[in-house]
């Protein structure tokens, strides 16, 4: 993740796709660490614990003088898996809600009764930067390893099947709308 990290710094944007995960820049620390322990990779509480560190600090981005710009489509099935319980979840939900107040984040759900769509292979994040002439690259995480598309031709295809997914999903209101509802649903 260093690699990304680095590119996701100088970045003015990214979009980001998620089918089973909320997005890691929404994410809050008790989320990360409730992923990070259900990974038998993370055994040692130190490491899990400097992973949660670098996730909280990448989130100064979204409130910074010059705040990343964020578009985050999530499938409505990440939305209501509960990753570290009820509590955690409610707690990721309602974080979640917080930052798509701000005006640089966009949020979008996907929801089940979209059917088939362009982006139902995986997840990806397509990161742009400010010089007109530098190339969005796209970071494609699989489980065991990290694919980097970095042609023009190919980050395109991605950004088209980041547009067509988008157009699909609910508008930005409603969206947060049934984020709320899943919210309000989970037992306290």
């Amino acid at each position: 993740m260093a690699e990304y990290i680095a590119m996701e710094d100088v970045a003015t944007s990214v979009r980001t796709w998620q089918l089973s995960l909320i997005p890691g820049l929404l994410q809050t620390a008790d989320y990360t660490r409730a992923l990070a322990v259900s990974d038998e990779f993370w055994q040692d509480p130190d490491d899990i614990e400097r992973i949660v560190a670098v996730r909280v600090k990448r989130q100064h981005r979204l409130r910074s003088d010059v705040p990343l710009q964020v578009h985050a489509v999530i499938w409505e099935g990440a939305l209501r898996q509960e990753v570290g319980g009820t509590h955690v979840m409610r707690a990721q939900l309602a974080h979640l809600l917080e930052l798509a107040e701000l005006p640089n984040v966009h949020v979008q759900v996907l929801p089940y009764r979209a059917g088939g769509h362009p982006c139902i292979g995986g997840t990806f994040n397509v990161v742009s930067f400010a010089e007109a002439e530098a190339m969005d690259v796209v970071h494609v995480d699989v489980i065991g390893s990290t694919v980097w598309v970095e042609s023009r031709e190919q980050s395109a295809l991605y950004r088209r099947y980041f547009d067509r997914t988008a157009r699909m999903s609910l508008a930005p209101r409603d969206s947060i709308d049934l984020i709320d509802s899943i919210h309000k649903g989970l037992q306290a």
